[in-house]
């Protein structure tokens, strides 16, 4: 696999179609998700949700996925949140009317059956940074900025932000950037437990992301897809039933052609080859 020269785009849109927004690389079994709106910092317009929503939802159907890394284009930002030049012409009508495409696309990326990796470079603010949250994981790089600013203009942030970013961090660091809407550099992210990885450099977290997408591709299907369901359900559960859904994964799980595949890998000293 060649992560500096990926497979071509599964989005090539018809002549005068439509500019897309979203263009989804392969990478073997690791579906890239980029989002490609440079000129604008990645801004998220309607369309550009709109186009999200639809293509994750479509990887999460597809049983030849077993990991998603969520990357942008240019080198400035990986989102900087709502397209507010687009806001700016709305009516009250037109801003109703964008929630609900807005909500399913943030809500593709939590509902991933399969881990997504969020690789960070650049900004990350306010809709941006939610859509990093969404994600299990953060790789995050010397460039990398996050923040939730939606208080200084007037907004609360309303694309997982502060539900996600408690859950993460706690909730009195999640108050404190949220009420005050700084921005964060990556050492701090890391420290408050924002960013799962920290890699050095600068455009340096799409690859770290796409390795670690990688490795996480070459396990199990059915074990890493299980044990997400556990961790996301068992979450919001006190212990006791946070332990029977555990239990369930596990029966799911153990008694499934990939363990028994990979006990006779292990035994014969080789790569498994996952049936699932």
């Amino acid at each position: 696999m060649s992560l500096n020269n990926p497979a071509p785009s599964d989005n090539a849109a018809p002549q005068d179609a439509a500019p897309a927004h979203i263009a989804v690389r392969r990478h073997g079994q690791v579906a890239e998700v980029v989002l490609d709106r440079p000129d604008a910092l990645n801004a998220i317009s309607t369309a550009l949700a709109a186009e999200l929503g639809d293509k994750v939802s479509a990887l999460a159907s597809d049983p030849n996925v077993r990991a998603v890394v969520l990357s942008a284009a240019g080198d400035r930002a990986f989102c900087v949140g709502a397209d507010l030049k687009e806001r700016n012409e709305f009516t009250d009508a037109d801003l109703l009317a964008q929630r609900p495409v807005f909500r399913r696309a943030f809500g593709s990326i939590i509902d991933l059956p399969v881990p997504a990796i969020a690789a960070v470079s650049g900004f990350a603010l306010g809709g941006g940074f939610e859509l990093a949250l969404g994600c299990d994981l953060i790789v995050a790089d010397d460039g990398a900025q996050f923040g939730l600013p939606e208080v200084t203009v007037g907004l609360v942030p309303g694309g997982g932000g502060t539900q996600l970013l408690s859950r993460r961090s706690g909730l009195t660091r999640a108050a404190d950037l949220i009420y005050t809407g700084r921005r964060i550099s990556a050492d701090e992210a890391s420290a408050l437990g924002i960013v799962n990885r920290r890699v050095p450099g600068r455009h340096t977290a799409r690859d770290a992301a796409l390795e670690l997408a990688a490795q996480i591709a070459a396990n199990s299907p059915v074990g890493v897809r299980n044990a997400k369901h556990a961790l996301r359900t068992g979450i919001e559960l006190p212990l006791t039933a946070g332990l029977d859904v555990e239990d369930s994964a596990w029966r799911a799980t153990a008694f499934s052609a990939d363990r028994v595949e990979g006990i006779r890998a292990f035994a014969e000293r080789r790569k498994p080859q996952w049936p699932s």
